[in-house]
Formats: C-alpha cells, structure tokens, sequence
C-alpha cells in the first residue's frame, strides 16, 4: 500500500465525521486541550506539541516580479496525530501533509504532499529550525531567518525570509478562542517577513520580493461541532499597520476574531463582534460559488475596506478542499494580504 494510501485511511474518520471542516469539531479523548495563561516558550514552541492532535506551520507571502506582476504563494506543514504521545520509526501515529500554492494573475498552481512520522520523511524541529517532508524545507537557524522551498509539477519557488518585527499572540496573549463553547487554540503570528527569491513557472523563472506571513496554530478540537467552515484574512495596509481577522461559520451564527497590529509590531485582540464581514461578489470555483470579494468593517480602527482576489480561481483542489490566494484591499486603508476560506 502507498504512503498517500495508508494516509488516506487513516484519515478518513475525520474525512467523513462531518463534524467541523475536515473533523476539526469532533470530540477527541486523551489529547490535551489549550487552556487560559499558557506561557509560551521559545524556541521549543515553534516545535512540534505531540500531544495535542491538529497543528499547522503556515506561510503565506504576497510577492511582485521584476516583471512587475503581483504573484503569491502559499507553504503548509499540517501534523495530524491518530494518539496522544509519539512511538519511534513506523508506530509513530504522527501523520504529516504538506500544501504548497503559486497564485499569478491569470493561474494557480497547486501540489501536496503526504508523510508518515518517525520514519524521517517529515518533520520539525525547533532549534536550529526546520519544517520540512520530503524536499520541501522551511529552514533558518531560527525563525527571524529562513529559506523556504516547494515544487509541483509545473512550478516551484526558492525564497528567503527575514523576519522584520516582533511575533504577534492573537486572542488571550496567544489563547485563541473559535466558538461561544469555548474551543480554543494556541496562536501566534511572524507577520513581518522580508521576502526575496526566485519564482518557477512553466515558461520562465521570475524575480520576486515582498511581504510574508507565518502562522503558527495547534490545538485538539478548535472548531465547534456545527462550524463548518471560516474565511480568515490576514492584510498588510500601505500605512504599515496589518490586520488579522476570521469568520467562523456555524449553524448558530458567526463566531469573529481580530488582531489589530502597529507598525511598530504592536497588537490589540479584538474579540467576537468586533469585525464583520460582508461577501459582495462570488465567482464559480470549482463547481461551487465562492465569495471573491468581500466588505470588512472595523469600527474600533476606522476600517471600512473592500477585499478582492487577485485571482478568482485560486482554489486548493487537495485532499480537504480550500480557496487560498492574495487579494488587494482598497477603502479606507489600502494594502494586500491573503485570504484562505474554507468549508464552501
């Protein structure tokens, strides 16, 4: 049997559960939970947390070539544990999957990745610091400075990464709640990357800089049982200030989230109510419709903006389905950012 095989099977119990996007609401047992006044602890906390049984290392940066084309690309770790403690070699229950995603303006480029742990295939470590399965590395002598590689079979990206500012801890310093029952993660954010590097595409290689973003999440059930999906938006503004903020969608309303943050790196948590998010237009992605603009409202920082994708057809065709690309934001305040939504 495959890798990709023995991964699908033993995911399929969260494939099917229904319970929040990708299972992310179903009950677990055994795993640990986040909890209120967690003090984070650097650099062991950019490592992997065993016994908690979702977490995610997450890049995204928003890049324009020396041909003067606005691109983006996306890189994803996912760690997926089937138990809450780690064996050695092929008893390990760590299972592994990577994303990586090059979004131009008229094409999206996608490929995944599927490890088992303990077998060395995939991993992190936290100190020096890597992320990596199979030839796709996140790596640095710490996370202030990195080099990042992906490859599909018709693009790649070879990029560095400076971090320009301080982490950002989202919610309760870094206590992100997700729901009016309280599910919960730990959350932090590199929002401040200086990027530079080199594009792959099919007909040519492309010189690019820009911005990017890291977001380190884990927890064990971070969706409640009725949310079946989130649009989450992280946004870089021309006055320097960025914005995080998402949606959660479940079937007893919206449950929002936000993180203000300074030039200075600065940051203020937002909590639910305090941003909302109107779709304005949708497009046809993949035989469904998608929102691809959208209407954000911040009274507490004078924001009233409008959010589009650079690219409509930005769309993540892997094994749990997702939109994820850049967008321009135009309004009170202008900038670019990303925009991930799933669950459509």
């Amino acid at each position: 049997m495959s890798v990709k095989a023995l991964f699908f099977l033993l995911l399929a119990p969260f494939a099917v559960s229904a319970q929040g996007f990708a299972g992310l609401g179903s009950s677990v047992e055994g795993f640990d939970i986040p909890q209120p006044g967690y003090r984070f602890d650097f650099p062991a906390d950019h490592g992997p947390h065993p016994s908690f049984r979702i977490e995610w290392w997450y890049l995204t940066a928003n890049l324009t070539g020396e041909d003067g084309r606005e691109y983006g690309i996306q890189w994803t770790l996912f760690r997926s544990a089937l138990r809450p403690f780690d064996q050695p070699g092929w008893q390990s229950p760590q299972l592994w999957m990577g994303h990586a995603g090059l979004t131009t303006p008229d094409t999206h480029f996608f490929a995944e990745r599927l490890a088992r742990g303990g077998i060395g295939q995939a991993g992190v470590t936290a100190a020096p610091f890597e992320a990596w399965i199979d030839e796709w590395h996140m790596r640095g002598d710490t996370i202030d400075a990195l080099s990042l590689r992906a490859n599909g079979d018709d693009f790649g990206y070879d990029l560095t990464l400076t971090a320009d500012g301080p982490l950002v801890f989202h919610g309760d310093n870094g206590y992100s709640v997700k729901s009016a029952e309280g599910q919960a993660s730990y959350y932090y954010s590199q929002p401040g990357y200086r990027v530079s590097g080199m594009l792959h595409l099919p007909d040519r290689k492309v010189t690019v800089s820009g911005e990017g973003w890291l977001d380190r999440e884990w927890s064990s059930q971070p969706l409640a049982a009725d949310q079946s999906g989130w649009d989450w938006f992280s946004l870089t503004f021309d006055s320097g200030d960025k914005l995080m903020a998402f949606r959660l969608r479940g079937g007893r309303g919206d449950y929002t989230s936000a993180t203000w943050i300074t030039p200075d790196g600065s940051s203020r948590s937002l909590p639910d109510g305090s941003v909302s998010f109107t779709p304005l237009q949708t497009s046809r992605v993949a035989a469904r419709n998608v929102p691809t603009e959208w209407q954000v409202t911040l009274p507490a920082e004078d924001l009233d903006i409008r959010v589009e994708a650079q690219n409509a057809q930005a769309w993540m065709g892997t094994r749990f389905e997702y939109w994820e690309g850049p967008v321009t934001v135009s309004g009170s305040h202008a900038g670019r950012g990303y925009l991930e939504m799933t669950g459509y």
